[in-house]
């Protein structure tokens, strides 16, 4: 299934360190691409970089980047190009949350998760976007979620950003629709990292999402990997501005 190939690609995959991305970092790799491992904490990546490797040798390598940080992405290209020549994907996966209740949110604390999923993700679109319509291809891809249309209670200021990377990305796959440059987003539904059950999933709340989920059950991060695929590679050709639901039916239920 050569459409489906990502050989010769180099993909940037920023928050690789983390519970999903890393799947999808894997999964990139497994299809053929020279893929940089990105994270804030360089340990994660490179202890992520050192799981693929094991798997695929010298496919992936560790990269450092604040995301929040249009310099530091800027960087971070420069050292890709380097190293590994122009990007050709560009998966934006960095972001924080906050479980808490809305009127005790500060202003401080609404722009912090802003700044991670929001901000990252337009700047890591402007740095790479910038790059891409330079060369006259490439595949973006954002991590919208479940939240984002409509909002998931205890999830105030992370439901409001995801809607706008949701936004963005229509946006710009009307504004680069002749450029040769995709935007695309992925819309999980629930992929629970320990964190996410220690703030977010009482058991009551365990069973009101599964409950609303067909599948009945949580997804796993590999289960994200033909999404990220079929978006970055030439399979996808024709979509843009696009949001693929990967969510156990959970957008689908009513009752």
């Amino acid at each position: 299934m050569k459409i489906f190939s990502l050989e010769n690609k180099v993909a940037v995959v920023i928050g690789a360190g983390g519970h999903i991305c890393s799947a999808i970092a894997r999964g990139f790799a497994e299809s053929g691409a020279k893929v940089a491992v990105c994270d804030l904490r360089l340990e994660k990546a490179a202890a992520v970089s050192k799981s693929i490797n094991s798997l695929f040798p010298n496919s992936v390598t560790a990269f450092e980047v604040d995301a929040s940080s249009k310099e530091s992405l800027a960087k971070l290209l420069e050292n890709v190009k380097v190293s590994m020549g122009n990007v050709d994907i560009a998966l934006n996966g960095a972001g924080t949350n906050s479980p808490k209740p809305f009127l005790e949110i500060s202003t401080e604390d609404w722009n912090s998760i802003f700044q991670t999923q929001l901000i990252a993700t337009m700047y890591g679109c402007q740095v790479f976007g910038e790059h891409m319509l330079e060369n006259g291809s490439g595949s973006i891809i954002n991590i919208s979620s479940a939240s984002a249309d409509p909002g998931l209670s205890k999830a105030f200021a992370y439901s409001a950003a995801k809607a706008g990377i949701r936004n963005l990305t229509q946006n710009l796959g009307r504004e680069w629709g002749k450029s040769g440059v995709r935007v695309n987003g992925i819309r999980p539904g629930f992929f629970p990292t320990e964190w996410n059950r220690k703030n977010f999933i009482t058991p009551e709340r365990e069973a009101a999402i599964l409950g609303h989920t067909p599948m009945g059950r949580f997804g796993e991060p590999q289960e994200l990997i033909g999404a990220a695929v079929f978006l970055a590679s030439s399979a996808s050709n024709f979509v843009t501005g696009s949001e693929l639901i990967v969510d156990g039916g959970f957008s689908a239920m009513t009752i």
